[in-house]
């Protein structure tokens, strides 16, 4: 019975650091089958997380800080948007005064939404790194996996390389995390596919509402293909490490 009852401690600070995610899901939920009047839903999308940004930092729910590195991840999700949008990746059908070249606005939060939960979660479970590599490699390989998102359209996909540094580079690298008052640990590792599993549960989601289409979902929705996991992984990993060594740095200041 204490198993059950951490069980369920983990899973409500998980799914109170979701807040933002399941804002942005249930947007596109509603926004699919009940119209908004005035505004293209694309545009409405991106009021909506607009205003659930301002609330959440005038609610104290983040910090400066996190709004911060919240930003910084719209600007490299939007970044990877346009480009990947121009090379037929996927698309974003519908119309919309607020989009930049065929990419709305708003596609942005869905990345921010990413930073927003490894934030939340990070503060709420009070997650601490055990045996955390050095700086300049952390920054290097997450500058690699990130370029590779782009140059792979011209050059050979070594995404399975970055995969096999990952492991090497972070196969002594635990991430600790306080439940209740109980601490546990998992290898960093297994937590970057945990997360990237998840989001790609969600993108099939996303994509069902209509968030962005690929090309083999123009006639009808199909599930996104399970390939997909090892891209998501290799995002979250970015992501974690901009956060990890961002905490890292404000913690010495």
């Amino acid at each position: 019975m204490n198993a059950f009852r951490q069980l369920i401690r983990f899973g409500w600070q998980q799914a109170l650091s979701c807040l933002f995610p399941v804002v942005i899901f249930t947007s596109l939920a509603i926004t699919k089958f009940i119209p908004l009047p005035l505004l293209p839903r694309y545009d409405w999308l991106l009021i909506i997380c607009l205003v659930m940004q301002w609330w959440m930092m005038r609610s104290g729910l983040e910090t400066k800080d996190e709004l911060k590195v919240i930003t910084l991840f719209h600007l490299i999700g939007l970044a990877l948007e346009v480009f990947k949008v121009h090379m037929g990746s996927w698309s974003y059908p519908e119309a919309g005064y607020f989009k930049l070249f065929g990419v709305p606005l708003y596609s942005g939060f869905m990345y921010a939404s990413v930073a927003s939960y490894l934030c939340q979660a990070w503060r709420r479970l009070n997650v601490e790194l055990v045996n955390w590599p050095p700086f300049w490699l952390v920054v290097t390989l997450a500058t690699a996996i990130y370029l590779n998102f782009f140059t792979h359209h011209f050059w050979i996909d070594v995404r399975w390389w970055l995969s096999v540094g990952v492991i090497i580079i972070f196969w002594r690298t635990w991430v600790s995390y306080e439940v209740g008052d109980r601490r546990y640990r998992m290898p960093l590792a297994l937590s970057f596919v945990l997360i990237g599993f998840f989001i790609w549960i969600a993108e099939n989601i996303a994509t069902f509402f209509g968030a962005w289409q690929y090309p083999n979902q123009t006639a009808t929705w199909s599930l996104v293909h399970v390939g997909k996991v090892s891209s998501w992984l290799l995002l979250v990993i970015v992501s974690f490490l901009i956060v990890a060594v961002l905490k890292r740095v404000k913690g010495q200041q």
